[in-house]
């Protein structure tokens, strides 16, 4: 839960690492450093997040505490420059989102960074998707995989149609085995080979498929084009043996896309896609699942009422810092349009989703 002030993390290294790690954005080991918050101090390590992100003039970091972490409650954080969302909220609006619907999502505040005795400006402090996430919720252990980039799309084939050099590519193992590979390799190869009249009933041997239905209301509603091939925590529990999907990077969301650009209301179809959603969608009974979850949220969470009071409250706590900020202050002027931009977008989304269900029947 956000509260009504921002924490300061205060970063130091020594200058010969710092210069090391701007030189090299995409090495990935840990730069020793320490931390400090609230008068407290912590020995980490520190690297730069993120794919195209370690490109941009204000960079993500990853940090790691090497144990569990009383003040943060985990082993490791993400902190997150936001720098191509102008509203700098569209992370937090959407995984708040997806725990209102019933989704695990990561927790999330703001945080102001210094490093060496420099602002660094504000940024979102995320939560890891790792064991300590799992103890958090009280949930089973199980393997964990980051879906990395766009060949996670459940298929057998690359987005380009070209035969993967390997079914689990793209997935990075966070918590888990090698044995748990094997059992990851199998779910993608029941999804595309179970045949049409058996699908229903045996995807649900490997698969929540109610939770999937969810998540998938939750990306829909949002519009994050990427989270069907990436953007995504696959979780396996281990009471059950079902896969879950957790969200992650939920920044292009809300009528804008990674890099910040416009993206139309209606981008993104009511049905989705990539193999799972699709092969999913073509069992009539999930269909309807899919079809009486979706119109509840839209009735129920994603509106404009729900949504505005967030919107605002959010906007009057960041912009006296995003004015302060080094690298998006020159923004000021967008990042006050947006409030009206988000909400117009729930508003147009959901009309047409709206209009579309439908498609469903």
């Amino acid at each position: 839960m956000q509260t009504n002030t921002v924490p300061t993390l205060s970063i130091s290294m020594q200058p010969e690492l710092m210069e090391f790690l701007e030189k090299n954005i995409w090495h990935d080991e840990l730069i020793p450093s320490q931390l400090v918050i609230n008068n407290h101090s912590f020995d980490i390590g520190i690297s730069y997040r993120g794919n195209h992100t370690r490109k941009l003039r204000k960079k993500s970091y990853k940090i790691d505490f090497g144990t569990y972490n009383e003040e943060f409650l985990g082993r490791e954080i993400h902190i997150n420059a936001e720098y191509c969302d102008p509203s700098f909220i569209r992370n937090k609006l959407s995984f708040d989102f997806f725990k209102q619907i019933g989704i695990n999502s990561p927790d999330c505040r703001y945080v102001l960074i210094e490093i060496n005795g420099r602002s660094s400006g504000i940024y979102l402090q995320l939560e890891s998707v790792d064991d300590y996430f799992l103890q958090k919720r009280q949930l089973s252990y199980g393997p964990i995989y980051y879906a990395t980039n766009h060949q996670t799309n459940f298929s057998l084939l690359t987005t380009k149609g070209e035969p993967k050099s390997s079914l689990i590519s793209g997935y990075l193992r966070k918590i888990g085995n090698v044995e748990d590979d094997s059992d990851l390799e199998k779910l993608i190869i029941k999804v595309n080979t179970i045949p049409r009249n058996e699908f229903g009933k045996e995807i649900v041997k490997y698969l929540d498929v109610k939770k999937y239905l969810i998540w998938l209301c939750g990306v829909i509603c949002t519009q994050n084009y990427d989270a069907f091939i990436q953007n995504y925590a696959l979780y396996r529990n281990g009471e059950s043996g079902l896969y879950e999907m957790i969200p992650w990077d939920f920044d292009a969301t809300f009528g804008r896309d990674w890099n910040g650009g416009v993206m139309k209301f209606n981008r993104v179809p009511i049905e989705g896609f990539n193999t799972l959603t699709a092969r999913l969608l073509d069992v009539k009974e999930f269909r309807v699942q899919y079809r009486i979850l979706l119109e509840e949220i839209l009735e129920n969470y994603f509106t404009v009422s729900d949504f505005e009071p967030r919107i605002i409250n959010l906007h009057k706590l960041l912009r006296p810092y995003i004015a302060l900020d080094p690298y998006k202050k020159d923004a000021i002027d967008l990042f006050d349009k947006e409030q009206e931009f988000i909400l117009q977008f729930i508003l147009n989304r959901n009309q047409y989703l709206r209009d579309h269900l439908k498609d469903l029947e």
